[in-house]
């Protein structure tokens, strides 16, 4: 007994001595220094965009688009889209692939048990033996390679989840880019029914002004000609609609179908001002940035692995069991119970591997150097996306504002060349020549209107806006 307790005691303070005194290779991670601007971009000149510690990105969607069908539609794609429950599911893969390496940390035991039973036909006798027998397994992790291991592991896991904030993001923000699509298309059909009216209206007048000498049969044609134009706009655009519809409901995960409409393209709401926020606070939100990062500390952790394969593996072993039992005729010569147990510890040391070892500790110093190349690329790459947003959100509000003038002087034009012509004092090319250049900017205008809510929700994507 003595001896047993002895050997107990050994093991309890090689396992704590082995805690207590065993330290990881390989170099712990530290955060790169990343030489990043002070500002985004120099757009003080801009009414829109004002430099705030606060950011635009900081509110979540659901303030920022209004429109409660966009709302609506945003919600259906986050809960249907087929690519984020891909990302979902892959991270689901990586916890339990987690769970896998980090369960190498634990001793690994097993157990077994078999019954026996029978008769000898020589003695007469009947038998009956249970026996039990269990196995433990324990590596000792002196060198870091299994934590190393679950470090990675961790980091892949955190590495995969932002990556599905990556694929919410981009969702979110592809379906408000498509609805905007949706209704700058929707104002440009309108404004085509309208125009066909009001040439109707004015082929109509023109004919009647011919049957009556005051007007030749070329103002007829010239007339005609911009009632046709619009007539040709209608089927295409909406081809184009339709299309868009389809391209929402796939984002959405349902099959083809129409899309319901909420507040129209010029009902939307612009906010007053959009403040970036600090630039230090981009390297955090994004989720891309985050996602590279991880990937780094993973990287950094194999190393720690790769290195920890130089040194000897030691790992504990024991086992025990025991018979339980009769035998009618041999009672006297088979005790009721028969025990063994044992113990072990093994050491394996790589002495020969033909230079394996050391290309594998230069393939994970090689692929941690990738990440952190791909670490610095991914923030430049951000900063980029949003100094072109900034860029992009400014001079499309400056477009769409011109494009405003320009409409309300077509139309001032419009209404004074159809006077002169009614006068008599100018032929009707020169009314022809306003309406289609007021046709031409209204469509125009629905163009500007979308891309400025467009380049909105790309400002909101490239600063990581608050999907959450």
């Amino acid at each position: 007994m003595h001896s047993r307790a002895r050997v107990r005691n050994l093991i309890v303070a090689v396992l704590c001595s082995a805690f207590l005194s065993a330290c990881m290779v390989g170099p712990k991670y530290h955060r790169p220094v990343v030489q990043t601007p002070n500002t985004f971009r120099d757009l003080a000149k801009s009414p829109q965009i004002k430099a705030q510690s606060a950011s635009y990105a900081d509110m979540p969607w659901w303030w920022v688009f209004k429109d409660p069908k966009l709302q609506e539609l945003i919600r259906t794609a986050l809960k249907q889209n087929y690519d984020l429950e891909i990302a979902t599911e892959r991270i689901n893969a990586a916890r339990a692939q987690l769970a896998v390496t980090r369960s190498s940390l634990f001793p690994q035991v097993g157990a077994g048990a078999n019954l026996n039973g029978g008769k000898e036909n020589t003695f007469q006798s009947k038998y009956n033996f249970l026996t039990l027998a269990g196995d433990a397994a324990f590596q000792l992790d002196f060198f870091g390679r299994l934590r190393r291991a679950t470090e990675a592991a961790r980091a892949e896991l955190l590495a995969t989840d932002d990556a599905r904030q990556t694929v919410v993001l981009t969702l979110a923000s592809d379906v408000a880019n498509d609805y905007f699509t949706l209704l700058q298309l929707d104002r440009q059909l309108q404004v085509t029914h309208e125009t066909v009216t009001t040439q109707t209206d004015s082929v109509k007048l023109t004919k009647l002004r011919l049957e009556h000498g005051v007007a030749t049969k070329l103002d007829v044609l010239q007339a005609q000609q911009v009632l046709d134009t619009a007539n040709a706009d209608i089927p295409n655009l909406e081809r184009e609609i339709g299309q868009e519809e389809d391209a929402i409901n796939t984002l959405l995960g349902n099959y083809p179908n129409g899309v319901p409409r909420g507040l129209s393209l010029v009902d939307q709401e612009l906010p007053p001002e959009v403040p970036p926020g600090l630039t230090s606070s981009l390297l955090e939100r994004r989720p891309d940035i985050r996602e590279a990062e991880q990937i780094l500390i993973a990287a950094n952790a194999e190393i720690g692995v790769a290195k920890a394969q130089f040194f000897p593996q030691i790992a504990l072993t024991g086992s025990g069991g025991g018979s339980f039992g009769r035998s009618s005729a041999f009672t006297s010569l088979f005790p009721t119970q028969i025990g063994i147990w044992s113990y072990g510890a093994q050491v394996a040391q790589p002495v020969f591997t033909g230079g394996g070892l050391r290309g594998n500790l230069h393939l994970a110093e090689s692929q941690h150097r990738q990440a952190l190349m791909a670490y610095r690329q991914t923030i430049q790459r951000a900063f980029g996306d949003v100094s072109d947003a900034l860029i992009g959100y400014d001079k499309l509000h400056q477009v769409r504002v011109r494009q405003e003038d320009t409409v309300a002087d077509l139309q001032e034009s419009v209404r004074i060349s159809t006077l002169r012509y009614e006068g008599g004092t100018t032929t009707y090319l020169e009314v022809l020549d306003s309406q289609r250049s007021l046709y031409g900017a209204e469509l125009s205008l629905a163009s500007a209107r979308g891309d400025e809510f467009r380049s909105l929700v790309q400002l909101y994507r490239a600063l990581g806006g608050g999907w959450q």
